[in-house]
């Protein structure tokens, strides 16, 4: 039996506990960092909308103009998905 070490995406720290499951069953951690800005994540998340690189390149498609379904069809995300980001940004 091999014991993979779980990072948290934003502090690539290993001091990381389970913090029960998601809605479609998936394992949700928490990390126990005090100076880190997440304190739950997912390792695999089932739609790409929720990682945070693709949030990332939904403002910077923002900043270089690409309208909001040109942002979706290119990250294949809803564009549902973009106008609620967008807004969570501005």
């Amino acid at each position: 039996m091999v014991l993979e070490p779980i990072y948290c995406p934003s502090c690539t720290s290993t001091n990381i506990v389970k913090h029960g499951k998601s809605t479609q069953g998936k394992q949700r951690y928490k990390c126990r960092n005090l100076d880190c800005s997440r304190s739950t994540f997912i390792l695999r998340y089932s739609y790409l909308g929720y990682l945070p690189e693709v949030k990332q390149r939904i403002s910077e498609m923002a900043i270089n103009g690409s309208g909001i379904r040109d942002t979706a069809r290119v990250l294949k995300i809803s564009p549902t998905t973009v106008i609620e980001e967008l807004k969570k940004r501005s």
